[in-house]
């Protein structure tokens, strides 16, 4: 871990009732002081096949702001937090159970939560189970509330019952292999370092200082692989492509069977949302290359039994319509697109994200204030 902390961050294991977290911080932050230590808690969580260590340099411009406390946390199965089963018949509710645990141990009464990508979802299912707790919500780049694959329409509307299309038996299992094996190198277009320069940002636009990158693929390098873990499991399907997802491990949480997190709009509380996305986004978007239809409809997997029965999901509509219902219940959002960036708009634009950010935090700030006003 050391080798992989830039100047200014080191890192925390906390021991909560659930399991023990690694918490990556400023050094000027300490988790176990932040109940007496005042300011703003923002958390950040990680997205799948990555860690805590891609969120450093919004961690350190944060801090320069005196009434900010950012840390982030490793997921279970990710990084140094403990490698605990992953029960996919919960969706994302092991982490976000988890995220709960840990910031009720540091004894945090209300935190800003910042999501990337699959943490998306952890952070809007911890919204929808303690909306009280959550003073405001980031969406960096984040999966469909409706899950990955196997959902078609705005609405999210299900495919074939048993979620064929999604889940573990979706994972390519070079890539898997080349995460189990440790392999940093660039010589296979399924490697991590291959993934992370062609899908996880927008080609050419990781940053030049090549120390960054190791440290990315570290920490994508830092994903359990298996059964419990990255990808899961998988069961087979009557229905194209032949797949259905399985009952353990990572992509099988975010199934459709098992994730909705759609429900914004039933909250009673209009917790301030921002989502921060690339318009390059070649992992959620609306013809994601990770989408089994969409790859289907490209012929890159035979059999497709065309739009009419399994078209590909529309991931951004998708988020866009839950959104549209949560600002027409009276919440609201305010929506970001970096153009010409991919799926990590923090490594790619860290300035313009920490920009959109500190602005998100400080609306979020005279909301509250505002209410406050209000009820007295």
């Amino acid at each position: 871990m050391a080798d992989t902390l830039l100047p200014g961050i080191t890192a925390t294991r906390v021991t909560t009732p659930r399991l023990t977290q690694n918490v990556v911080h400023p050094s000027t932050v300490e988790p176990g002081e932040l109940d007496s230590a005042g300011g703003e808690v923002v958390l950040f969580v990680h997205g799948n096949v990555s860690s805590a260590l891609f969120w450093q340099q919004p961690l350190l411009a944060l801090v320069e702001e005196a009434h900010l406390r950012p840390i982030a946390v490793d997921l279970r199965g990710y990084g140094d937090t403990d490698p605990l089963p992953v029960d996919a018949r919960r969706g994302v509710r092991d982490w976000a159970d988890d995220v709960a645990a840990l910031v009720e141990t540091l004894g945090v009464e209300r935190v800003h939560l910042v999501g990337w990508s699959m943490g998306a979802g952890v952070v809007l299912q911890h919204l929808l189970d303690a909306p009280a707790r959550v003073a405001s919500v980031a969406l960096v780049a984040p999966v469909s509330p409706y899950g990955f694959g196997g959902t078609a329409g705005s609405e999210g509307r299900r495919l074939a019952e048993d979620g064929a299309g999604s889940g573990g038996g979706a994972a390519n299992p070079e890539f898997v292999a080349a995460l189990a094996a440790g392999d940093t190198g660039d010589g296979s277009p399924t490697s991590p370092r291959s993934i992370l320069r062609a899908f996880y940002v927008a080609p050419g636009s990781l940053p030049l200082d090549p120390a960054m990158e190791d440290v990315f693929v570290a920490s994508m390098l830092s994903t359990r692989t298996g059964a419990d873990h990255y990808p899961g499991d998988s069961a087979a399907s009557p229905t194209w492509p032949g797949v259905a997802p399985g009952n353990r491990g990572v992509l099988n949480t975010m199934a459709p069977t098992v994730m909705d997190v759609s429900g914004l709009d039933g909250l009673a509380g209009k917790t301030p949302v921002l989502w921060i996305r690339g318009d390059a986004d070649a992992i959620v978007s609306d013809t994601s290359v990770f989408d089994l239809a969409h790859l289907g409809q490209l012929g890159a997997v035979p059999g497709w039994p065309g739009e009419g029965v399994c078209p590909p999901q529309p991931m951004v509509a998708q988020t866009r319509a839950v959104l549209e219902r949560y600002a027409a219940a009276g919440g609201s959002y305010r929506e970001v697109v970096l153009p010409g960036v991919g799926h990590s708009p923090h490594v790619e634009r860290p300035q313009e994200f920490v920009v959109a950010l500190l602005e998100h935090l400080d609306a979020a700030a005279d909301a509250t204030a505002d209410l406050t006003r209000g009820e007295a």
